[in-house]
């Protein structure tokens, strides 16, 4: 890209690519991000950030993806479409690089839930087909499995029972009246050809033919007459196998071939993928934070930026904002005072933000599109070219001013030194008048008081420059916008020890002019020092109180809320009661009737006292009824969550007014158990318990750490160096969370060691019937270092 180039290289910006290229998970990807280049595209720049923040998200969500060991598939895919046999480790790979495609499809899940990634995860196309005759044909980069065919099997069963024919046969010699003759009782082979250590005195007494001789000519590997035939066999046979082995990788190769093109597309989306995921690693590395970045805007605004190859413990974050109607920025101030510092960070913040990557800035940071970042930084002196500091400079600059325009940010550190003062001060102000009239955004740093003048009197130029504490003779590096910086020279010598008569002396010899600049710069740098402490405290104060009254009015709307749910519930209870009271009245007033027209009938005393007994039960009915309602309404209290509802919390069900400790949530509805009763209510009907006895005691796990369940459950548990029953205590938790989180297949890494941790996990997964089934790791997937668990769903 046009002026990237140079930029990259003085602003160090491959160190940052570098830095990033250490995070990737895959070898191409490292190889891609290393060869970045920023792009001056407005499209693919907002495509870029966005990619890097929903990867961002989707790691918080989901915890890294799974890339496995995906190697560079390309040359092997091109060398099996020209024909060519591949072998047992290009095969391998491809197969690994399958089976990753397969992980990342179940790790993406709901495209809606991948963003701006879903092109890649939806590009990637699974082939079991061709995964699985390869995993089955291929054992490790050494075997081939012996039913990768029919022929093979065939030729090395013949060829196990002709090698167990040659041992018996040897036997004799070595266990036998012939074994005095040995050096060793041993069998041997020498030219892949089965043979015994004769003694060379004794070589005529075993006949046979002689394949070696030891070094020092006492031992003779010699091939018995009787298994000359059984060995001549089995060379056969293992040059028949030989032959099918590559039979076999041909095969697979023209198969893989003839998926040449989907192989290729997978292994570029898992590429990029890592790409992106490696810029998001490096995003929560840096706390970083996505900036705006637009052609239309044309002011630079950093929030507390840092740079970014800085420890972020100990660097001063600074903040830039020029650009309207200020053009350019104008740094002044001590050497070793940051200005240097803050000129490469403006330059890289650029580069950045223009190849995808956050910020290591505040919320809110913007930049423009910028068309070129043009640089002229450091000390390119030549020997060989006959140029000096000044020439170098010159020459570079140059360069710079055939090549900047409106879109271009142009750098500057000390513009105009290596000169006599006052030329090199004229000459740098007709180059930034130059680059302003281009149209470009420029930062220069300097000594010069005439420029500071400049900026001063000039209505596109803008003064900062870089704190420096005099009583500790060190930089502050806090970067102070619209004001001139002092040299801070005769302070600083006066404190390293020169006399105050020379101080004093040095003083006399300056321009009163220059005298005045200095004392009105020195007093404005004070004010804006204690002024700029009065407004950090401000503001603290002021987010403290901001803060407070957020929480009141939480507070507030809390208890509001959980009033009016009370009246709502004590207006349902005492509706019931009236309905309850009429009811009971209706029938008495029924009964009564009822009463009074039998009352000429025989036995209408015995009906009348009936009748008042159903009255007296009715109404001992309603009294029940209307006690339990206001025992119900006074029995159970809640208040208005103030946070989400989650698994394990202690809850009341309003409308039924009971207590419950939440199982499950699902969307909106949560299963809540009572007692042996389990129902589904939705969220928005439920209160948290406050009651003394709903409030546990508080401890502490044994790691630590909250028992709940994690937020970002990992597709795979580390228990390397654990313990049998430790390693399952960890698994057991670890299982249940996986199937909560939905996943059908997760991994158990335990290492190869003495294979004592692996058999302990085992016999625990045998019996549990959370797993439908386990098995040790493929090729890529770590082999028998690891255990690979399908879950029941």
């Amino acid at each position: 890209m046009k002026g990237f180039m140079r930029a990259a290289r003085l602003l160090e910006f491959d160190k940052v690519l570098s830095a990033v290229a250490s995070l990737a998970a895959t070898e191409g990807a490292r190889e891609k991000l290393l060869l970045t280049e920023p792009s001056d595209d407005e499209v693919i720049v907002k495509r870029l950030t966005d990619e890097t923040g929903d990867a961002k998200n989707m790691a918080v969500k989901k915890a890294a993806p799974p890339f496995g060991r995906v190697k560079n598939v390309l040359p092997s895919l091109e060398r099996a479409e020209k024909g060519a046999s591949l072998t047992p480790r290009e095969l391998l790979e491809i197969a690994s690089l399958l089976r990753t495609v397969e992980s990342l499809r179940r790790y993406a899940g709901d495209p809606a839930e991948t963003g701006s990634l879903e092109p890649y995860f939806s590009a990637m196309s699974e082939n079991r087909f061709l995964e699985k005759k390869i995993s089955s044909a291929i054992v490790s980069e050494e075997i081939i499995a012996d039913d990768a065919s029919d022929a093979l099997y065939r030729i090395r069963r013949e060829a196990r029972r002709c090698e167990s024919n040659v041992r018996d046969l040897l036997s004799s010699y070595t266990t036998g009246a012939k074994s005095k003759y040995l050096q060793e009782n041993i069998v041997t082979m020498r030219g892949g050809r089965f043979v015994v250590p004769v003694k060379a005195e004794y070589k005529s007494e075993i006949k046979g033919l002689v394949h070696d001789t030891s070094a020092s000519g006492a031992t003779l590997f010699i091939e018995p007459i009787a298994v000359l035939e059984q060995n001549n066999r089995l060379k056969e046979l293992k040059a028949a196998e030989a032959e099918e082995i590559e039979r076999i990788l041909g095969a697979l190769s023209e198969e893989t071939a003839r998926f040449a093109d989907s192989l290729t597309v997978n292994y570029n989306a898992i590429t990029d993928l890592a790409v992106i995921f490696a810029r998001s690693a490096y995003s929560f590395a840096l706390d970083a934070t996505e900036a705006s970045v637009s052609k239309a805007n044309r002011c630079i605004n950093l929030i507390k930026a840092r740079h970014p190859l800085l420890p972020k413990e100990t660097v001063v974050p600074i903040t830039v904002r020029f650009g309207a109607p200020e053009r350019t920025l104008i740094i002044t101030g001590p050497n070793t005072g940051g200005k240097t510092v803050t000129l490469k960070t403006v330059g890289l913040m650029a580069l950045m933000a223009q190849s995808g990557l956050h910020l290591p800035c505040a919320e809110g940071t913007s930049l423009p599109l910028f068309s070129c970042v043009l640089p002229d930084i450091g000390d390119e002196q030549s020997i060989e070219q006959s140029l000096s500091t000044f020439s170098a400079h010159m020459t570079s600059i140059s360069e710079i001013l055939h090549s900047c325009d409106s879109g271009s940010l142009t750098l500057f550190d000390e513009l105009g030194a290596g000169t006599d003062p006052v030329e090199g001060a004229a000459l740098a102000m007709s180059i930034l008048e130059e680059v302003r009239a281009a149209g470009g955004l420029c930062v220069a740093t300097t000594h010069y008081s005439e420029l500071k003048i400049y900026a001063l009197e000039s209505p596109h130029v803008l003064n900062a420059s870089c704190e420096f504490d005099v009583e500790s003779l060190r930089p502050t590096y806090r970067l102070i916008t619209g004001l001139p910086g002092k040299s801070n020279a005769f302070a600083i010598s006066s404190r390293l020890g020169i006399s105050d008569t020379i101080i004093d002396r040095a003083k006399a010899f300056m321009a009163d002019d220059n005298k005045k600049l200095e004392d009105i710069l020195g007093r404005l740098e004070e004010s804006e020092s204690k002024l700029e402490k009065e407004r950090a405290a401000a503001a603290g104060a002021r987010a403290e109180a901001d803060e407070i009254l957020a929480e009141a009015r939480r507070k507030a709307e809390a208890v509001t809320s959980a009033a009016e749910k009370d009246a709502e519930r004590l207006r349902e209870n005492a509706s019931r009661i009236l309905r309850s009271a009429k009811a009971s009245s209706d029938y008495v007033l029924d009964e009564l009737r009822r009463a009074q027209a039998e009352k000429d009938r025989a036995d209408a005393k015995k009906l009348l006292e009936e009748t008042r007994s159903k009255v007296r039960q009715s109404l001992r009915e309603a009294d029940a009824d209307t006690g339990a309602v206001e025992e119900e309404a006074g029995a159970v209290h809640g208040v208005a969550p103030d946070r989400p509802l989650k698994i394990g919390d202690r809850v009341i069900v309003s409308g039924l007014n009971r207590k419950g400790v939440i199982a499950d949530i699902s969307g909106k509805n949560a299963v809540v158990t009572a007692g042996n009763v389990r129902t589904k209510v939705p969220l928005d009907s439920l209160m948290l318990d406050d009651s003394p006895e709903s409030k546990p005691a508080k401890r502490k796990s044994s790691g630590g750490e909250s028992a709940g369940i994690s937020d970002a459950v990992p597709m795979q548990i580390d228990l390397r160096g654990q313990t049998g029953d430790d390693a399952w205590f960890m698994t057991d938790r670890y299982l249940d969370s996986a199937i909560r989180a939905g996943y059908g297949e997760v991994t158990l890494v335990h290492g190869k060691g003495t294979g004592a941790l692996r058999a302990a996990l085992w016999r625990y997964l045998k019996g549990d019937k959370r797993v439908v089934s386990f098995r040790s790791g493929r090729y890529g997937e770590g082999d028998t270092g690891v255990t690979v668990c399908e879950l029941r769903k």
